[in-house]
Order: C-alpha cells, then structure tokens, then sequence
C-alpha cells in the first residue's frame, strides 16, 4: 500500500513552472486543437477555473482523480488542474473493457471520475460499480447525468486556489494503468521525484543528449505535436515536457496519418513522438518525402520496439533529427538516443540502430538473470533491471506484486535485453513475447524476427508470435502487413527467415494481412492476433 502524508512547505513545482511561462508574454500561443487555439493567459485563467470548479465537488487534497479523457485542449488542463489543488491524477485509459474498467477505478480509490463526452457512457459504467461512489463529471455536455465541469469553471473565480499542501515524498501524485489480470489491474504510482526530476533537467540547461532525464526544447520557439494518447505515459510526457520550457502544445485528436502530416506542416511543428506504427504510416504516407518538413528538429520514437530498417527510412524523410527512448508505466523514462546521436553514431557503428541508446541522467540499468541480484557480463542476455528517479513507488495498493517487481530500490521491467561495452542497451523481448521452441527448447526473440521481417520488401509491419505446437511446445506463427500491390511470398519470406536466422526461427506459417491490428496506444495488438489465431484454427 502507498502510504499518503502531507506537508506543509510549498517547493516549487513542475506546475509552478508552467505558470511561470503562462503569466510571461500572455499573448503567446499556449494550446492548440485544431480551431482551438488558446493563450497563455486563457490557458492559465481556464485552469484555476477548472481548480475552483474540481474543489466545489468536494476534493481535497490526495484524493484521486480518474481522468477518462480523449485527446484535447481541456483534457491538457484538467490534468493540470488536478495537481494544481494536490489531488492525484489516475489515468484511465480507453483500452480495458468494462469490468476491468470499473476495477481500475475502484482499485485507484478514485473520489470522482472526469470524462470526455465520448466516453461517458462507460464511465457512469465504471463508476457505478464502485464502492467509493466516486462523482461523475463531464467535460462538456453528455447524455448521462452529470455535472459538466467546462460550465461550472466558467462561473468559478480565475485566481490560483490556495492553501494547496506539497507532497509527501511517499505519496503518490500519478497513477497509470499497466495491464494486469482481469478484475485485478496493476496501477504503477508515481510520486512527484518524476516531474521534479524533468523541471530540474530545464533549470540544468540540459541540451538533449541521450543522457539527460528528456530531452530539453527552447522555451517560446518550439511548437510540440502531442499524437500519443494523454492518458498513457508517452502522451503525458510530451506535453509536460513542452509545457514547462514554454513551449506551444498541439494536440492531435485522433491519429491519422493524413491528418498527422498536414498537422506537422500546417502548425509548423518542431517536436513530436510517435510510437513505432504512427511513425510507420506516416513514412508511408504519400506526402511524406525528404524536406517535407523543414521546421521538425526533433521526432521521438519510442513505446515498443523500433525496426532498424525503418528508422534509416525516418532519418531519410526527416532528416537527422531521430532520437529514441525507453522506458514503461513503471518507469518513464529509462534510456535514450539523443537527435544528435542516432545518425551519426549509426553510421559509425551501424550495430547501434538496434538500440536504444543509454541510460538516461539519474538512472542505473543493470542486466540480470532471472531470479538473480548479480549483474551478467556485457553482452549476456537477461531481464533489463533499473533504479533512479522515474521508477514508479510500487504498484498502487498492492504490496503483493510491488515486492515481485521491485527489490531493493530496482524494478525488474520484464524486458529482455543486453548491455554493450559502451552501456548501450539492446532489447531482444519481452519476457512473456520470448518464444520457446525447437528441440532443445531454445528462445526465439520476437524482435529479433520483426526487425528482420520489415527489411523484406513489400512488408509494412510485422508481428510474431509462439502458438501452440504438439512436438515442441510453441511454434513460430508470423504476421504481415504488406503494401498495396505488393507479391509477398509466404514461402519466399519463410526461406530468407531461414537463411537470415536459423532454422529455429522459421516460420511454421505467415499470414498475410492489410493491416495489423493496434491497441489503443498505437502499438500492435498480439492479443487480437492471437485470438484471431485461435479463432482461425
């Protein structure tokens, strides 16, 4: 359990810092959404609005907060506005079905639920079934029977809320929905070490490079693309991140890569991250050519695993301005790839496009085996292991599982990976993704295949997966999604496999597809492919 106390003393704060800007040049650009376009100073008088309006529903200080939220403007800043007056922030993703839902909000002892219009139906669902009885609010007008939190912070004074506590250094400030077992989800707590950490890389004059906390923007000249959800980590991120430099946030609504491409251009972006599959629709998006987007100086890629062939092909459209991060719910930010790094140490050492860079400022990374303390040698494989300041507290309200993933201050990510001489860090897979197959019941890295399978022509994206197999336990069984035209040979793939890898890792079958499907973040869905296997079957 995570113990809550309060103090007394005010530090500054990550949200301080982002006033700060507000109350400067308040003319400026603040947030955008499409035909939304607001000031600083709208933007900051709209947030202690918000404040006054989640006070008057009886919240105080360390209660939780579930924000259902699509991205928007006002989702920016209700998220905002939750810390602003010291209650937590709980994340409640649009991924889980509705009993899992309903057990993310009670497991979070959220006292209200803040949903968009959109999702209102399934929120009055989720907080229904809650024993906490937690107030429904809307952002905006909706069917269900709720207040509409937009009207009443538009009668509410627009002066900063007073009397806010700081947090206990234990207390858990933010809280995100990382999967679980049904009915029971895991709920990684963060307090608030990680948003001290980012300002703190601001104040530094940090500039960038792979080993700071993110990387830094130049305050009043960057104009930030949030296409990530803002209900996941990556989404969060990115637009603290261009907040508290001053930065101008756009929001895109609903990724398309269409719509992300006119965006990047239109708004005269600068900075954005995509998880891996945006990236790849966007490369293939027709519009997409080298100098199409002459104002980006920088586009992160992270959140699963990246193809090596395919951020050449980034660097080719972009220009050298690719940077890579690492890192999980549990731990928001492990590794990274400056911009100014990628291109140029991958021509260097072309091993390095499989990586995904060092440890960032602040954290350790340690490879070991499974039940083991001991650190393995360089270049051993074994579960990814980190401690530092973006390692959450623990799971929220559940000791058990908090001291399987975390001893002694480090977190077992349950990512396979290894170390170089140089403290690059490669991962291989995911523990659970580890195919075991093969006479001698060797592994076979998901990874490993996907990255080759996307330098086959005509292949778009690639998944790969263990199935069930009579003489050997699990199978590899691999999925395309190929290109418009293209003659893809479930043969021919399945023999440069072979020639490539190994026998071990040739396919038992490929399936070809239009497209893969993606969870809610972006990233592919196996467990759709694997029910649609089994469906199949």
């Amino acid at each position: 359990m995570i113990v809550k106390a309060q103090q007394t003393s005010n530090p500054r704060t990550y949200v301080d810092r982002i006033l700060e800007h507000w109350q400067e040049n308040e003319d400026a650009e603040a947030l955008v959404q499409g035909a939304q376009r607001l000031t600083r100073g709208e933007a900051r008088r709209r947030l202690f609005g918000l404040g006054h309006a989640l006070r008057r529903q009886g919240l105080r200080p360390g209660d939780g907060v579930g924000l259902f939220l699509a991205n928007r403007v006002d989702s920016v800043l209700v998220q905002l506005a939750v810390h602003l007056i010291g209650c937590r922030v709980v994340f409640l993703p649009p991924e889980p079905g509705p009993g899992e839902l309903a057990a993310l909000v009670e497991q979070s002892r959220a006292r209200a639920v803040v949903t968009d219009p959109l999702f209102a139906e399934r929120a009055a669902d989720a907080a229904g079934r809650s024993v906490h009885a937690p107030v429904l609010l809307s952002l905006g007008p909706c069917a269900q029977p709720c207040t509409d939190l937009l009207v009443e912070a538009a009668e509410c004074p627009t002066e900063r809320p007073e009397g806010v506590p700081a947090p206990a250094a234990d207390e858990a400030v933010t809280v995100l929905y990382t999967g679980g077992t049904l009915g029971r989800p895991k709920l990684a707590a963060h307090s608030h070490r990680l948003y001290d950490a980012l300002v703190g890389r601001m104040d530094d004059g940090e500039d960038g490079s792979g080993s700071s906390f993110f990387p830094s923007m130049v305050a009043d000249t960057d104009r930030v693309l949030a296409a990530t959800l803002l209900t996941h980590g990556s989404g969060h991120l990115t637009s603290i991140q261009a907040l508290v430099t001053g930065s101008a946030l756009v929001v895109l609504p609903e990724f398309d890569a269409g719509e992300a491409v006119r965006v990047l251009r239109e708004e005269r972006i600068t900075t954005t991250m995509f998880v891996p599959p945006m990236m790849y629709a966007v490369l293939d998006h027709p519009e997409a050519a080298p100098g199409s987007f002459p104002a980006l100086r920088r586009v992160v890629v992270g959140g699963a695993a990246t193809s090596p062939s395919r951020l050449q092909q980034a660097v080719e459209v972009f220009g050298p301005v690719l940077g890579q991060g690492y890192g999980q719910s549990e731990a928001l930010g492990i590794a990274a790839f400056g911009v100014d790094d990628l291109a140029s140490e991958g021509a260097r050492r072309p091993e390095l496009w499989r990586s995904c860079g060092r440890a960032i400022c602040d954290v350790e990374i340690e490879i070991r085996a499974e039940d083991s303390t001991e650190a393995l040698a360089v270049r051993q494989v074994g579960e990814v292991c980190v401690r530092g300041e973006t390692v959450m507290l623990g799971y929220y309200e559940d000791p058990e599982r908090t001291v399987q993933a975390m001893q002694d201050g480090w977190l077992r990510t349950g990512d396979m990976g290894y170390l170089d001489a140089e403290g690059y860090l490669y991962l291989v897979d995911r523990a659970k993704d580890i195919i075991v197959t093969g006479s001698t019941s060797d592994n076979v890295y998901s990874r490993v295949l996907e990255d080759f399978l996307l330098t086959l022509p005509g292949v778009r994206n690639a998944a790969a997966l263990g199935v069930p197999d009579e003489e050997f336990g699990e199978a590899v069984q691999i999925f395309l999604a190929t290109a418009e035209d293209a003659e893809v040979d479930p043969e021919e793939v399945g023999a440069a496999v072979t020639a490539e890898l190994g026998d071990l890792y040739t396919p038992r079958k490929t399936v070809l597809l239009d497209t893969l499907p993606t969870t809610k973040v972006g990233k592919v869905d196996k467990k759709a492919l694997r029910a649609a296997w089994v469906n199949a079957a």
